[in-house]
């Protein structure tokens, strides 16, 4: 432990004796042995402490890396959620400006097929205010006697009347 061969150790004991005599060596012995056992046991409560403060940095060091590693897979699962939604914002833009053009073109035509409609029934009351105002043609010699003619057709035969 500090060295010390066991022959040294019979040299100190028998030195001990003779200084002492043999009523205070078993004494002093048990003295020394709890006094050594108390020196133990207070470097060994040292070691202890000393390895729990070791470990307690080695904990706190992995922790901080635990930590780092889970912010950093919050930060990459936030970055990979707002882009799946600004990905699906530009889908909705997308399908919702689709529907729109499609309905904004459908309305155009509506209103274009609305607009001729309007046109041809303008221009048909116009032709028909345009007869209504305007004064009858005058009937040519040709159909004057084409008129004749059928009425005569029509006519019934004068019938004679027997005498």
């Amino acid at each position: 432990m500090f060295g010390v061969d066991f022959s040294e150790m019979m040299v100190i004991a028998v030195v001990g004796l003779i200084v002492l005599g043999p009523e205070k060596l078993p004494k002093l012995a048990r003295t020394l042995g709890a006094l050594m056992g108390r020196m133990q046991r207070y470097v060994n409560d040292v070691k202890a402490d000393i390895n729990r403060e070791i470990e307690l940095d080695e904990l706190k060091n992995m922790h901080a890396t635990v930590k780092n590693a889970a912010q950093s897979f919050e930060s990459s699962v936030r970055d990979t959620v707002s882009s799946f939604k600004s990905q699906a914002d530009e889908i909705n833009a997308a399908v919702t400006g689709a529907a729109d053009s499609a309905l904004a073109t459908t309305m155009a035509e509506n209103d274009m097929a609305a607009a001729q409609s309007d046109a041809d029934l303008a221009a048909l009351i116009a032709t028909e205010q345009a007869r209504a105002l305007a004064p009858p043609p005058e009937p040519s010699d040709a159909d004057i006697a084409a008129e004749i003619a059928a009425a005569q057709m029509q006519a019934p035969a004068p019938v004679q009347q027997a005498a």
